[in-house]
């Protein structure tokens, strides 16, 4: 039946595949007015050459929840609309060839049980009665989850599109977005061929076009276009239509069973970009000419798993170009730039996977004004001036996509792009040593080797090239004094006459102080989730300087400036690029800031918590007494300008104190010691103040409203059922690293947020929650006897409810 074409509409999705069609199924069934419109036709992208592998287990919980509820709607979906979607719950099954590989796997099996998955590992024999075409020669082990399976693409898109038009939902095919509307910062219409169509929210799922969509209203969609190829065969008897997927990483291969055949494809170390110059505007249905040559080592690589298809016939190479992201997940969320402009988008080639779990919490976030739960990973929000630069983001992308199926070790750092964002310090630390990471474009020092050690990683699942020089920094930041170069700090100034209200309302804890305060405090969404984690000093009465963590940059300004309420005089400005930071840290701290300045920073005139502007070595500095590793000290925050002057200051008068280079992974293991937490690890939006034992920070003694407090104060009535936890081992040689399932009296009850080894106290160290659902407290825990599962062993651990280190502060007072 002819539909008239709307002029409005509550929301407007642009795009027809797989992630635009489940997203408007489900904003129609959450009661929304949704248009949907397609260029050409749906699934007419790059949904319909998919290879349609549905896979769940992630590094998240929360995104391996996401992608199991797209296994809970397709078991479901045909029955509902009554369109086939090709759904098979036929099982995946991932194969370990090296003792790396192996390590890994069991990690994926432990962290599978901790986020509740069901995995199991096989031995080469067991695999091989799953998937009896394989050579097993080489496999050293295996992984298998019973709830992995594949779909049709296509057919599963067709299905929620029915269902979508069954929830109301209105679908445009042939319809050519050529413009959004704004006003005043916010979504106001989409522009057609066909005319205007006003609406609240815009949501853009173009797929590989959604840059360009995205271009449109000012919204940067940091994403690319990479060939992707796999091979179709004719009938290969033993294939059976119950063989499980199968992910060959060592080999670079995956496989799943189509109409008696095999459908295999990979992930090459050289991978080859698409629409470098511009994505051609007609690409419907279409796919690139077959690459022989560059598939030729991904068929080399499989036969020797697969000798079978060495005489299968071939019915096609498809060779179809799909949009990748500079670190492999996707992109969800609200845009930074503009309110009512959501993007689903980058899907990385397991767009089937995700698409019933993304276009439900997209739908969410639509509706609810947030996301449904923490979705970090994936959140839009993540990226920033960096991904702005196309080249930049292809180069990084094609990284991402060449280690597809590479190891995935930790700590492992990206090299392409860089350097890029670059410290006033970064020549004289290279030349001290300096082994550097990088966030957001910034270059970081991460550790500093010493003569006749190697500058630079070498990864492992055991304990790597960089444990011993960690361990030096972090026993100078213990007993003398270390330098910590972080310039790379999210910096931003909330200035006006309505700044203190603003700020009272979104912080939760106490922000209106004397200036001179500095003050550590959580802001909360409705829930009360942590939103975001960070030190407000107060310069002025009409002036606030907001430090935050480098990766949270985008995110961090953008949730502050929505939440300033309407009508309130207060603007804010990111500063990060003005200001240089070095944090000074240790016992001997006082003693190498104090002759370089003629204030007095003794610990009466300049007590911990405060804020003062010095004059350091002829340079103007604001110091902060703050910490996030445990001892005296100040993060100095200082024009660009006099960065190096200041730096070569400390370190001359440090000389004679044992002052010393430190980095990022010397910060990591002495917060750990000290119980502090890190937000998108243990505290986020899913995690409460009085769940994160972080209630000392929030003002609920007082009668200040807060963006958050209601349900805070419900919760304190109620009580919790996860509560955080620190745990340690006996056993120095365990390596954690976070997702260990934890065990209280040998039931599963939550697992690791973060781990590491802290080496003042000697021992593998753990944070995470301890769950129950019938409510958690301090006498809860206290009872329980624990252990951790690491890598499918269970190890005894003990229990911590405060700091190992330092728990009275008289370190940090002094």
């Amino acid at each position: 039946m002819d539909q008239k074409f709307p002029t409005q509409a509550r929301a407007v999705i642009i795009g027809g595949g797989i992630i635009g069609c489940s997203t408007a199924y489900h904003l129609a069934r959450l009661g929304w007015e949704v248009v949907l419109l397609e260029r050409h036709r749906l699934t007419s992208g790059s949904t319909w050459h998919a290879a349609g592998l549905v896979g769940q287990l992630r590094s998240s919980a929360n995104i391996t929840q996401l992608l199991g509820e797209s296994v809970k709607l397709y078991r479901t979906l045909e029955a509902e609309t009554g369109l086939a979607t090709g759904w098979k719950m036929n099982g995946g099954l991932r194969l370990a060839c090296t003792e790396e590989r192996w390590i890994e796997v069991k990690r994926q099996a432990t962290t599978a049980r901790s986020f509740g998955l069901e995995m199991h590992l096989l031995s080469p024999a067991e695999a091989r009665k799953l998937w009896p075409l394989m050579d097993v020669a080489d496999v050293r082990g295996a992984a298998f989850l019973p709830t992995d399976g594949q779909a049709s693409p296509s057919d599963i898109t067709q299905s929620l599109a029915r269902g979508a038009r069954m929830a109301g939902a209105k679908i445009f095919e042939a319809v050519e977005v050529t413009g959004i509307e704004l006003d005043k910062g916010r979504v106001a219409a989409v522009l057609t061929a066909q005319g205007r169509i006003a609406c609240e929210v815009v949501v853009n799922c173009a797929g590989q076009w959604a840059r360009e969509v995205g271009a449109m209203a000012g919204v940067n969609v940091p994403l690319v276009s990479v060939q992707h190829q796999y091979m179709i065969t004719e009938r290969i008897a033993g294939v059976t239509p119950d063989l499980p997927t199968l992910r060959d990483p060592d080999r670079l291969t995956y496989y799943k069973e189509e109409v008696g055949g095999l459908v295999m494809g990979g992930y090459e170390p050289n991978p080859i970009p698409w629409g470098v110059d511009g994505l051609p505007r007609n690409f419907e249905f279409s796919l690139l000419q077959p690459d022989f040559d560059h598939f030729t080592p991904t068929m080399e690589l499989a036969l020797g798993r697969v000798p079978a298809l060495a005489d299968a016939g071939v019915k096609q190479l498809i060779n179809g170009p799909e949009s990748f992201t500079p670190d492999g997940n996707f992109i969800l969320g609200e845009a930074p730039e503009v309110e009512g402009f959501f993007v689903g988008a980058g899907f990385n080639a397991f767009g089937i996977a995700s698409g019933g779990g993304a276009g439900k919490v997209l739908a969410e976030w639509v509706a609810g004004g947030a996301a449904p739960y923490d979705l970090w990973p994936v959140d839009i929000r993540r990226f920033g001036r960096n991904h702005e630069d196309i080249g930049w983001v292809r180069a990084r992308t094609l990284q991402a996509y060449a280690r597809h199926y590479t190891p995935a070790y930790p700590a492992e750092e990206f090299t392409a792009g860089r350097p890029l964002r670059r410290s006033p310090l970064y020549g004289a630390l290279r030349a001290q040593g300096a082994v550097f990471g990088e966030k957001l474009g910034w270059e970081r020092p991460n550790w500093f080797a010493a003569a006749g050690e190697a500058a630079e990683d070498k990864y492992t699942y055991e304990k790597p090239n960089w444990y011993g020089a960690v361990a030096r920094e972090h026993r100078a930041v213990r007993e003398t004094a270390g330098i910590f170069d972080q310039t790379s700090f999210a910096k931003f100034l909330l200035e006006g006459r309505d700044a203190e209200a603003a700020l009272s309302w979104i912080c939760a804890n106490d922000v209106a102080k004397p200036p001179g305060s500095l003050t550590y405090t959580q802001m909360l969404n409705a829930r009360g989730g942590i939103e975001c984690d960070l030190t407000v000093a107060r310069l002025g009465a009409e002036t606030f300087y907001i430090t935050t963590g480098t990766g949270f940059a985008t995110h961090d300004f953008h949730w502050i400036r929505r939440n300033i309420p309407q009508g309130m005089a207060a603007r804010l400005t990111d500063i990060t690029s003005q200001n240089a930071v070095f944090s000074l840290m240790g016992p001997h701290a006082r003693e190498i800031l104090g002759p370089l300045t003629t204030q007095d920073i003794s610990n009466e005139a300049f007590p911990f918590g405060r804020a003062a502007r010095l004059s350091v070595a002829g340079a103007p500095v604001l110091a902060l007494r703050v910490t996030y590793v445990g001892e005296l000290g100040w993060e100095l925050h200082v024009p660009v300008e006099y960065a190096l002057t200041l730096y070569e200051a400390l370190m001359a008068e440090g000389a004679r104190h044992g002052l010393a280079n430190a980095g990022y992974r010397a910060i990591e293991t002495l917060r750990l010691e000290k119980f502090y937490r890190a937000w998108g690890a243990d505290i986020g939006p899913d995690h409460t103040p009085l769940e994160a034992g972080l209630g000392w920070s929030v003002k609920l003694r007082r009668d200040t409203p807060f963006l958050g407090r209601a349900a805070l104060e419900a919760q304190k009535r109620a009580g919790v059922n996860k509560q955080l936890a620190c745990f340690t081992l006996d056993d120095p040689g365990i390596i954690l690293l976070g997702r260990e399932t934890i065990f209280r009296d040998g039931r599963r009850a939550g697992w690791l947020s973060s781990g590491g080894f802290g080496h003042t106290v000697g021992q593998p160290i753990g944070i995470g929650y301890v769950r129950d659902a019938g409510g958690v407290d301090a006498a809860f825990m206290q009872a329980g006897t624990y252990e951790l599962e690491v890598a499918g062993a269970r190890v005894p651990a003990q229990l911590h409810l405060t700091p190992l280190y330092d728990a009275g502060m008289a370190r940090i007072k002094a």
